[in-house]
């Protein structure tokens, strides 16, 4: 994430250009509206408290916050703007991924589910990075919010040591 931020600079490159050009459905940027992703926190919160996994709960109600603050001290740290905005990485998406991450690590991994998850956090790169962020932002956000997803599923199951 960090490589790409100081890679791609304060400007956009070729592809993001390209892809501001493209007028993108509206409607996907849904996936990236608060109002869903507070509600899917909530019910795999509540899904982790009636499961009785305390720390997992923590974890789905701690993690998208974690997400949504290293975004904003991350794009002050790389100033790159788009329309006198900061841009990178795009906290839109770290808040997708970070909230398909949670739902993921409570229902369980598997591979219909990774796969629908994959296509929910495409969809949102794409309607974010044809709309208001340069695309590039939306691929730092992808690597912001799956190192944070990692830390949380860690600090969710932690290994077992062995005696």
């Amino acid at each position: 994430m960090f490589a790409l931020g100081w890679a791609v600079g304060r400007g956009g490159t070729r592809l993001d250009d390209r892809l501001l050009a493209v007028d993108g459905p509206e409607w996907l940027l849904r996936v990236t509206d608060t109002r869903v992703l507070i509600a899917a926190l909530a019910v795999a919160c509540g899904v982790a408290l009636s499961r009785r996994r305390w720390r997992l709960a923590a974890v789905v109600a701690i993690c998208p916050l974690v997400g949504i603050a290293a975004a904003q001290g991350l794009k002050r740290l790389f100033g790159r703007e788009l329309e006198g905005a900061l841009a990178y990485p795009s906290g839109h998406i770290t808040a997708l991924v970070v909230t398909v991450g949670m739902v993921v690590l409570v229902t369980g991994v598997d591979g219909c589910l990774l796969a629908l998850a994959a296509v929910v956090i495409a969809a949102g790169m794409y309607a974010v990075g044809t709309t208001y962020h340069y695309f590039t932002d939306t691929v730092g956000a992808v690597l912001l919010g799956t190192a944070i997803v990692a830390v949380g599923a860690r600090v969710a199951d932690p290994p077992r040591r062995s005696s």
